[in-house]
């Protein structure tokens, strides 16, 4: 009975990969094995996996951007899409869950929505592909200590996975000096997840996801700032600030997916809470900026999508779909200022003004499309995708969507592809309440344009060619031009960590990856290169938090954008030097983010470098182990990756130091 199980589940799964096929997206993966093996292996957080693929760009706070996107990213769990939580910079989800982890870029098939700029594609591991179960601990550098735990298995049919993470350090968030002890810097985090699945018929399956993390950071303080307002005397040092942020994320996923015949289809329900609260150091920062601010944002949505494919015949398959989802959003600041008197001299004590703002959105879409395969050789994807959003801003939008792939010899793919997108703004992040309450504050902004922020729209093209040279050995290029009208951006304004959302009135994004990829029977090696450049003008909504002349400098003339980066590169090994041995490598580097006056200089490049080794050993009477040795930044770089200065950026932010990790996994 059990092989019949498993035969049956790995039917199912390469049943629903046909539903919501990548034809034309350009795709990059990193499987378990991999994953492993990579230094920092499974204990690695999910962002900086991402890292390692072509037209990732890394930015603090664990945000990372995409072929010149700020976020705009669409996380997918088992062909399901989850709604975007309050992201900021605690991982949501283990790595240790990660079957695969995919990277879809490009002009998407019409099946993909919301959010485009790339679908974060994540297969969980199952007691049917993976059976076995693991305890670990994992730590060093920072004070750092990560254990975990998880467990894959079949039990009276059902496939169950469970997996569970803590992880405690005094280096949460990158801080605004190069120190190796930074200062108020840790982090409690926990994380889980389960995933249960049952086969109700040879056809048919049920599955239940859920996950919740709950993340807690100390804002880390840069020593010896001057202060501006003494209202708790002139010898407090802000290295004593003691600011904090929680982050809580839940999703929950039931899915059914079938077959017969010529049909195969899957609908699921799915749900995620998500919150942020900063909670600042009342008089320090009143100090410091004359402003301190409680922030929080929470956001609940639910939703249904289903998919559906039918071959209609040899040459056809006809794919269809529709994703409804609502969303109630939260956002609400306390925040406490000094009134100024006409001569802008503080003219009284402290008081507090709170602003407030609860919303309710729906986005629904909808999708046709057709697999025509024109010869052997040549396949033409073609859909047209419906989306409509009642958000602060209601918007509609019909995208064709039109991907062709041939393949004119046996090693050689070309794709061209172009998409209409239609990009909502996260209504969670929009700043509450109306900004002339602040007159005569210290919080009184230069002006008191407040627009809201409001969808994206943008013509999407994209090329590419992969060649396989030798049975081991594959390069590729791809290419893409984005035009934007209302591009949406993410800018950070203010000590807490969250970020909030404007538009440019143009936007446009152009570029060129390379890759290469070698796979030998003890030797892997991947190499990414990367030019890109992303550039908007007129910045129409979210007015209030700019200068007045960093508005007018970008009203008629174009500028990069805070996260644009000329040239993005990833390299990484793997050597399986010995028998159950592994030595590994990666490195990054970077020319630089933006920075200064409308984001018109750039920071300095950088580069890093990090080794890992693993070793699986076996003790008698005591089953099977692994232990590893990584060293992060071996060349101890200081990087720093901003300084506070740019359109959208609040504070300077830099690496982490060097440091060593080392790990001991029991399995079992």
């Amino acid at each position: 009975m059990l092989p019949d199980l498993v035969i049956q589940a790995r039917r199912l799964d390469e049943a629903r990969t046909a539903i919501s096929p990548t034809l034309g997206a350009s795709v990059s993966s990193l499987k378990r094995e991999t994953i492993e093996n990579l230094p920092g292996g499974a204990d690695a957080p999910v962002n900086g996996l991402l890292l390692q693929f072509p037209g990732v760009v890394q930015d603090s706070f664990g945000e990372i951007h995409v072929r010149g996107e700020h976020r705009n990213l669409q996380y997918r769990i088992n062909g399901v899409t989850l709604p975007v939580g309050i992201q900021g910079f605690g991982a949501f989800l283990d790595a240790r869950a990660i079957a695969e982890l995919r990277l879809l870029t490009g002009a998407l098939p019409a099946q993909f929505g919301y959010r485009t700029g790339g679908v974060v594609d994540i297969t969980l591991r199952s007691g049917a592909n993976a059976p076995g179960g693991w305890v670990s601990a994992y730590g060093g550098s920072y004070s750092t200590f990560q254990p975990s735990i998880g467990y894959a298995g079949l039990h009276g049919g059902w496939d169950v996975f469970a997996t569970g993470t803590f992880r405690q350090s005094r280096l949460g968030v990158e801080p605004p000096t190069a120190s190796t002890s930074p200062l108020h810097n840790r982090t409690d985090q926990l994380r889980g997840l389960v995933s249960v699945s049952r086969l109700l018929s040879d056809t048919v399956r049920l599955s239940v996801i859920g996950g919740a993390s709950a993340n807690r950071f100390q804002m880390p303080n840069n020593p010896s700032q001057p202060i501006e307002f003494p209202v708790i005397g002139e010898e407090f040092d802000s290295a004593r600030l003691r600011a904090r942020q929680w982050e809580r994320n839940r999703f929950g996923v039931v899915a059914l997916q079938g077959g017969s015949g010529a049909l195969d289809w899957q609908v699921a329900g799915f749900g995620r809470d998500s919150s942020t609260s900063y909670l600042p150091d009342l008089l320090g920062e009143l100090a410091f900026n004359g402003v301190a601010s409680q922030v929080r944002r929470r956001s609940t949505a639910f939703g249904i999508q289903a998919d559906g494919s039918y071959r209609l015949n040899e040459r056809n398959t006809l794919r269809f779909g529709v994703l409804s989802m609502g969303e109630r959003s939260f956002a609400g600041n306390v925040t406490t200022v000094l009134p100024l008197d006409e001569d802008g001299d503080v003219a009284g004590d402290p008081f507090a003004i709170g602003t407030r703002r609860g919303r309710t959105s729906w986005v629904h879409g909808v999708y046709l499309q057709n697999e025509f395969r024109l010869s052997e050789r040549l396949t033409l994807n073609a859909g047209l995708r419906g989306d409509y959003a009642d958000q602060a801003a209601r918007a509609a939008q019909l995208s064709p969507r039109v991907n062709v792939v041939w393949r004119p010899l046996d090693r050689t793919t070309v794709t061209v592809g172009y998409a209409r997108y239609l990009t909502p703004p996260a209504q969670e992040l929009i700043t509450p309440g109306d900004v002339s309450r602040f007159a005569g504050t210290t919080n009184e902004p230069e002006n008191f344009r407040a627009d809201l922020p409001r969808p994206e729209r943008s013509h999407y093209f994209s090329a590419g060619i992969s060649q396989r040279v030798t049975e081991r050995l594959t390069l590729g290029a791809s290419a893409w031009h984005k035009e934007a009208r209302d591009l949406l951006d993410l800018g950070q304004f203010g000590r807490a960590l969250v970020f909030t959302p404007f538009n440019y009135r143009q936007g446009r994004s152009t570029g060129v990856e390379f890759t290469g990829q070698w796979r030998g029977e003890r030797l892997d090696l991947y190499a990414n290169l990367t030019v890109s450049r992303a550039s908007g003008r007129d910045i129409r909504t979210s007015q209030f938090n700019f200068e007045p002349e960093e508005l007018d400098y970008v009203r008629n003339k174009w500028v990069r954008t805070d996260h644009d980066q000329l040239l993005t590169a990833s390299a990484g090994a793997v050597w399986r030097a010995w028998e159950g041995g592994r030595i590994s490598a990666t490195a990054l580097f970077g020319s630089g983010l933006r920075r200064g006056f409308a984001n018109t200089e750039k920071q300095d490049p950088y580069a890093t470098l990090n080794i890992g080794i693993a070793h699986d050993f076996s003790l008698p009477g005591a089953g099977r182990w692994t232990a590893r040795l990584d060293l992060l930044n071996l060349a101890d770089a200081r990087t720093q990756l901003r300084d506070g200065s740019g359109i959208g950026v609040g504070a300077p932010q830099f690496l982490p130091r060097r440091a060593i990790y080392g790990g001991l996994t029991r399995h079992f």
